[in-house]
């Protein structure tokens, strides 16, 4: 696969594009501080319900209202699998607090890298509607000629509409259109759309596509 075969490329956002912070040790402080001492085996456990309870329902915070309801409904089930008798409206502060992500490395010189040989970017990722301010915040925002989330579509990857939304916005073709991810989820959800699809690490996409890298991180 060379760039010149390409008009567009599509990033997934976790795992591809940005990585989270361990929040153990912030989730832990904040419980103490509400008088609970909790084993980082236990908090690692409630955290790990909170995802998997909010990946599905992502696309449910699509505007302030809703996400302030969601991550209301997140928090709960933390601390219900922790039995912590803390009224959830208290504590999404503190948890959101701890959710921390960065860049992976590398990938702010490689989406430098494809802007400057001509492609247009989009990130593609199921995750509610502050992801347009996390990107901003970790300035890449600028880098996307849109950035389309689950929330803003009200369905998520696998489906082919996140995809289809990206490629509107972008006024490209969907068979010169290369996403990248790190789940199946891209996989099959880019296939469904009619996308070439490339496996995550971002850092190493453009010498995949024959680009040279030049830039410094």
């Amino acid at each position: 696969m060379r760039s010149a075969d390409l008009d567009a490329i599509s990033v997934d956002a976790f795992g591809t594009l940005v990585t989270l912070r361990d929040p153990i040790g912030a989730l832990g402080r904040a419980l103490r501080e509400r008088g609970l001492e909790e084993s980082p085996e236990a908090i690692g456990c409630a955290f790990r319900a909170e995802v998997a309870y909010y990946r599905p329902r992502s696309h449910l915070g699509c505007d302030p209202q809703s996400l302030r309801s969601l991550r209301r409904e997140c928090v709960r089930v933390f601390l219900d699998e922790l039995g912590a008798a803390i009224p959830p409206e208290t504590f999404v502060e503190a948890f959101m607090a701890a959710l921390v992500f960065d860049l992976i490395p590398g990938t702010q010189q490689a989406l430098g890298v494809l802007a400057d040989s001509g492609l247009a970017l989009a990130c593609v990722a199921n995750w509610d509607v502050s992801l347009h301010e996390l990107l901003a915040e970790l300035a890449v925002a600028d880098r996307f000629g849109t950035i389309v989330t689950s929330a803003e579509v009200r369905a998520g990857k696998p489906s082919p509409l996140i995809f289809k939304r990206a490629l509107v916005e972008l006024g490209v073709g969907a068979g010169r259109t290369l996403h990248i991810g790190d789940e199946d989820i891209d996989w099959v959800g880019a296939q469904a759309a009619g996308l070439q699809f490339a496996p995550a690490p971002l850092s190493t996409l453009p010498g995949r596509l024959g680009l040279v890298q030049e830039r410094a991180s």
